[in-house]
């Protein structure tokens, strides 16, 4: 793989761009042409990535078509609710098998489907086992810094995964392989849900006992729902699952836990999402994530919570009990 277009210039879209630009001939697409034009030459991301420098071979365009054309693999690094979009302009320059990998942890609201399952209605024609996720305990900033972290390629074409690991990989980044593609994108669809449920408990001044608690028995609904779909049980017990779950409930860094801090002191959600540049994936996903589980007969009670705090505007504090005086039950029956 020589050749590679990262689609989406976000924080993470970034810098995924500036991992595969040390193996690849690396372009990323940004929407902006001021921002293509700042990252190409000034070598860095201004607005989502400030103050840290990009490599000089990383290349940026606005030119879509341009981007992909050519290149051996697709990074897909746009949010879910305007993946489709995106993708269907980006179709006709994409190479008949050419891998395409997802960066977004999301669900598509109108359909309910997956990253990689829009994928594959986009490009009807593509090899499903080449159309996979790149997934895990991924703060955008940490992993641009340098900071040591693992992550997983999730891809059913294993000798297309192992390829694909070697383009990841860095000195600091370290990357697995998977062919749980179902468990490893649901994990990280559903983890920003839970991520908001965990804000809101630290919003509302509850501690570490507390956070643990959802913690945990969110990975029991996240991983309820994902082998519902039919992912693999041990997935959520691993990077993709427990790792990212743990990452995004716990770091300040965090959209979707910031966001449910916020909503637990007391903001309204319009004024939340007013103040940021960035997308807190659960905000868009959660609707989606519940119709699923409703589908599937998967008892989400965490998701629920949050669905009625975003939705419905019902009080965060009024929630807690009704999350605590559920009825009683033995721990691994909520596993199942």
């Amino acid at each position: 793989m020589t050749r590679a277009a990262v689609i989406g210039a976000g924080s993470w879209g970034t810098a995924v761009a500036a991992i595969v630009a040390d193996h690849a001939d690396a372009t990323l697409w940004a929407r902006d042409p001021a921002l293509a034009a700042q990252i190409d030459g000034e070598h860095e991301n201004g607005r989502y990535l400030s103050g840290i420098g990009l490599p000089s071979a990383l290349r940026a365009t606005a030119d879509l078509e341009a981007a992909c054309t050519g290149a051996d693999v697709i990074v897909v690094g746009v949010p879910s609710h305007g993946f489709r979009e995106v993708l269907s302009a980006a179709a006709p320059a994409i190479g008949a098998t050419v891998p395409v990998v997802s960066l977004s942890k999301g669900v598509e609201q109108s359909t309910h489907l997956r990253m990689t399952e829009v994928v594959a209605d986009v490009l009807p024609d593509h090899p499903r086992e080449r159309i996979g996720v790149l997934t895990g305990p991924n703060l955008a900033r940490e992993v641009a810094e340098g900071q040591p972290a693992a992550s997983v390629v999730a891809l059913q074409d294993a000798g297309c995964a192992a390829e694909l690991q070697q383009l990841f990989m860095t000195r600091t980044f370290r990357v697995y392989t998977n062919p749980d593609v179902v468990g490893c994108e649901i994990a990280g669809a559903l983890k920003n849900v839970i991520a908001i449920a965990a804000g809101i408990a630290a919003g509302l001044g509850y501690g570490d006992n507390t956070k643990a608690g959802l913690i945990t028995r969110g990975l029991a609904e996240l991983a309820r729902l994902g082998v519902a779909l039919g992912g693999e049980p041990l997935t959520f017990s691993g990077l993709a699952g427990m790792g990212d779950l743990v990452a995004t409930c716990t770091s300040d860094k965090s959209r979707n836990r910031r966001v449910g801090v916020e909503l637990g002191r007391g903001r309204t959600l319009d004024d939340i999402v007013a103040e940021t540049n960035m997308v807190a994936e659960g905000v868009k996903s959660t609707a989606a994530v519940l119709e699923i589980a409703r589908a599937n007969a998967v008892d989400m009670p965490i998701a629920a919570m949050v669905g009625a705090v975003l939705y419905d505007d019902a009080k965060p504090a009024d929630l807690v009990p009704s999350l605590m005086l559920r009825e009683a039950k033995a721990e691994l029956d909520g596993m199942k």
